[in-house]
């Protein structure tokens, strides 16, 4: 009896990046089938990174787990309202008729599968008093702490975010599993659940996490980020046009989403019998097949296959799982559903159009630094930025900076916040920084200026060079707090907006050492 579960292990474990518990695991398989679930929020569309839980799916299903697929509506709707309430029952809908697409094209019978709604549960009494208990237990910081790399990130939280987390772990006693799957993304979500069920007389589960498949443009593949994904829905002249500008350097295999989604999708569906076949001309050398993608990723990092002969392959097999699944949504109600979930943005005027030209961002210099009189964390800071008179700008960087490292530096600046008191003194714009937290340490570095910049320099947003900024952004419309979710460090160190670089006329803004961190 012991080999059948030991295989049973070795398909559930199969291409993970990590699992909490496995001596749980061990223990339920020696009694009986695992028995888990994996959730998704019904948000944005899903994109081609989801085959990766979906393949995973099918895993468990031959490993005989029974699985409950959880569409997260309340969850999507907490998150700072990504799927607004009206939309929400319409992209649910669309959700679940997408995995099931999803799951056909691979192959996987439905028939054992578990569909549930959060709101099928998550507004009962019972559910609704744990609540009330796991808010009585759960500090704001582990709840901040936890949500950091799944709730969507902004200066001041909405209490929605914050309960996010515990919700997500609530989930995993009133579902009735041993085990909950995701994406390493939410590893801090699952240490809390481990942490606070059995502060509420609940068990431990079983954790079990999938790598994160890297964007087409480099860091993580977003629904948000419209060059990072291809949807499940694109024409095979988008899904050719998006494979064309995915990031795909020769010899890299690091960060690479081809090379990514390969590893995590395509060979882990190959028939027994399959290769993956990489066609090229004899002038090229000819056609290569794969059986193991270690040959295939060692023949990459050696520079013998050319990233344009990667794409073309990967191309075809994404448009052979995406064809069935168009064909699918080409019925008149899945078309309606579609157009209902995600109805076109009504046209804004130019002043209501919420693009980065309206930041007015710019290369300062700190001609004078002090610390603030009233505050130990705060410097105040006299910053040239090419106007008749320096700025006084408050920043909370003393931690993060020593003072003598700030005198005379370059700086990246918001210059059109409204100016605002802090602590008594009035600051008259931001020192953007690229800030991220790691097992409790925050970690700040403000960006830094490409060579040969100077103090009023314009800082543009590749692709966004169109356009005035704004004289005072408007607080009211939160110009800034909507426009900042998109900006980020990448994982080559690059300021971005939405994967779009930050530059002036000498070069890129850049950051010293911290990756695919948020700016602020």
């Amino acid at each position: 009896m012991e080999e059948p579960r030991q295989s049973k292990k070795e398909l559930i474990l199969r291409n993970l990046q990590e699992c909490l518990g496995e001596d749980r695991l061990d223990a339920i398989l020696k009694e009986k089938n695992l028995k888990l679930y994996w959730g998704t929020a019904t948000t944005g569309k899903p994109h081609i990174a989801y085959f990766v839980p979906i393949s995973k799916i099918a895993d468990f299903l031959k490993a005989e787990c029974e699985v409950t697929i959880l569409l997260a509506d309340l969850h999507a709707y907490l998150d700072n309202m990504k799927a607004p309430w009206d939309l929400l029952r319409l992209r649910t809908d669309y959700y679940e008729e997408c995995i099931k697409a999803m799951l056909t094209s691979i192959g996987v019978s439905l028939e054992k599968l578990k569909f549930v709604r959060g709101t099928d549960y998550q507004l009962s009494k019972e559910y609704t008093l744990d609540v009330y208990r796991m808010a009585s237990l759960i500090t704001e910081h582990d709840a901040k702490k936890a949500g950091a790399e799944v709730v969507k990130q902004v200066e001041n939280p909405l209490l929605s975010g914050l309960i996010y987390p515990g919700l997500q772990a609530l989930d995993e006693e009133h579902l009735k599993v041993d085990a909950q799957f995701g994406g390493v993304d939410q590893r801090k979500i699952f240490t809390l659940a481990e942490k606070y069920l059995p502060q509420l007389g609940y068990a431990k589960r079983v954790h079990l996490m999938n790598p994160m498949v890297p964007g087409l443009a480099g860091g993580k593949m977003s629904s948000s980020i419209e060059d990072s994904k291809i949807d499940l829905l694109d024409s095979e002249a988008v899904v050719k046009k998006k494979l064309k500008k995915a990031f795909c350097e020769p010899g890299n295999v690091e960060d690479n989403g081809v090379l990514s989604f390969v590893k995590h999708v395509i060979f882990s569906l190959l028939n027994k019998d399959e290769v993956f076949l990489i066609k090229r001309n004899e002038e090229n050398g000819g056609d290569l097949k794969f059986k193991q993608y270690d040959e295939l990723e060692n023949c990459f990092a050696q520079k013998l296959l050319h990233p344009a002969d990667l794409k073309s392959s990967t191309e075809f097999y994404i448009n052979r799982l995406l064809q069935p699944i168009r064909q699918t949504f080409e019925s008149p109600k899945l078309k309606k559903l579609v157009a209902d979930a995600y109805p076109a943005p009504k046209k804004q005027n130019a002043d209501d159009e919420v693009l980065p030209h309206r930041l007015d961002i710019r290369i300062g210099k700190i001609i004078e630094v002090s610390k603030h009189p009233e505050a130990d964390s705060l410097y105040v800071e006299k910053i040239d930025l090419g106007e008749e008179n320096p700025r006084t700008i408050v920043s909370g960087l003393v931690q993060y900076v020593p003072q003598n490292e700030m005198e005379n530096r370059l700086v990246v600046v918001l210059c059109n916040l409204k100016p605002a008191k802090m602590r008594g003194i009035e600051s008259a714009g931001m020192v953007l920084c690229a800030s991220t937290e790691t097992d409790g340490v925050k970690l700040v570095e403000p960006l830094l200026p490409a060579a040969g910049s100077k103090a009023g320099d314009r800082v543009l947003v590749e692709g966004y060079e169109k356009g005035d900024p704004d004289p005072v952004l408007n607080p009211k419309k939160k110009i800034w707090e909507k426009l900042q979710v998109g900006l980020k460090t990448s994982s080559s160190l690059i300021a971005e907006w939405q994967g779009c670089p930050l530059f002036t006329n000498t070069g890129s803004i850049t950051t010293k050492s911290l990756k695919n961190a948020p700016i602020r």
